[in-house]
């Protein structure tokens, strides 16, 4: 959590391998391995998920037919059809998704909530390591948040680490974090548990920046 401009959505897109990021310092480690210089599909492949916080359209591609070819990717193999099927219909069955939602163009025409449940629906077949959620909860009426949220808890398990980047304490009303981190300025400034996010709720960000501003002019003095 933390306020606009912070760099939530600059940390998971340089972690994720975005090319409009560099790294001049420090490294990040994944899996006990430096990716610092991998590229974004090498990251993709060892089992990071990134859901946008504004996903992008595909006309003329379905859902079955990109979650394919990912899926291969991912495991270096192709994947018999009915095999691929049966995996599909199981993570349907499980986020309770009409079958026809797969075979739609890739977030064409779809509504906020439908863009977001699309990126559920492929997180779900794609069962990384690690999913990086930045804003999911991003212009979603109650309803839609709360059909994402299910989606997200049908789908934890402790295989699967689930970062959200989120400026507010709503979402964590159905997804309950084990940690929650506040970033200011690009740095983790203070931490805590579910509590800290509904002070937040609460109180906003002002106390904690009051705080952060009191410590530094204690250290500089």
């Amino acid at each position: 959590m933390g306020p606009n401009g912070s760099g939530k959505s600059t940390l998971a897109s340089t972690v994720a391998g975005s090319p409009v990021y560099s790294v001049d310092s420090g490294e990040i480690i994944f899996k006990d391995e430096d990716i610092t210089s991998l590229a974004a599909d090498e990251r993709a492949r060892r089992g990071m998920f990134l859901s946008f916080q504004y996903p992008t359209a595909i006309p003329g591609v379905t859902m079955v037919n990109l979650m394919r070819e990912a899926l291969k990717a991912r495991r270096g193999h192709d994947i018999p059809a009915r095999e691929f099927l049966a995996e599909l219909r199981d993570t349907l069955g499980t986020l309770k998704m009409d079958e026809n939602f797969a075979r739609r163009y890739v977030n064409d025409g779809f509504s906020g909530g439908e863009k977001k449940r699309a990126e559920i629906l492929q997180l779900g077949m794609m069962k990384p390591d690690l999913a990086i959620l930045d804003e999911t909860d991003s212009g979603l009426d109650v309803d839609a948040l709360r059909t994402v949220s299910e989606g997200v808890n049908a789908l934890r398990t402790p295989d699967i680490g689930v970062l959200i980047i989120t400026h507010y304490e709503r979402i964590l009303n159905y997804i309950t974090p084990d940690f929650v981190h506040i970033l200011v300025d690009g740095k983790i400034v203070k931490s805590g548990d579910f509590a800290l996010a509904k002070e937040i709720e609460n109180n906003g960000y002002d106390p904690i920046l009051r705080e952060i501003g009191v410590k530094g002019e204690a250290v500089s003095s």
